[in-house]
């Protein structure tokens, strides 16, 4: 099985920084096809940033320039630095892995989610 553990979420002032890690355990292709996603309550999840096998990156309009997403190097942990941070941005922040080494569409083809962290960004 896969277990994926996010940390590093919390509450910041608009224009502050947050850094969300991502512990993976059993992710053993380590694809590297990785994302974070976020929701709001009563709203759909949506999809911040992917990093794909390649190693090229996706982002969500809202999150480009300000937010960006790496790996370590052995893919055991996903990671995202949030800079400039508004408040629109609160939410809870899920990483989401592909599991069989197949498709990595953009915000698609996600086989295993953690439990969330949350980010609450104040104005």
């Amino acid at each position: 099985d896969v277990q994926l553990v996010e940390s590093g979420g919390g509450s910041v002032q608009a224009g502050g920084s947050l850094s969300l890690s991502c512990a993976t355990r059993g992710y053993t292709r380590r694809s590297g096809c990785l994302a974070w996603f976020r929701q709001v309550p009563g709203e759909e999840r949506e999809m911040v940033a992917q990093i794909q096998d390649d190693g090229a990156k996706h982002y969500d309009s809202t999150a480009e320039g300000r937010f960006t997403i790496s790996t370590d190097n052995n893919k055991n942990t996903l990671y995202l630095q949030m800079d400039n941070l508004k408040p629109d941005d609160t939410a809870m922040y899920f990483c989401a892995a592909e599991g069989y080494g197949g498709s990595c569409r953009v915000g698609k083809d996600f086989d295993f989610w953690g439990q969330g962290t949350q980010v609450t960004v104040s104005s």
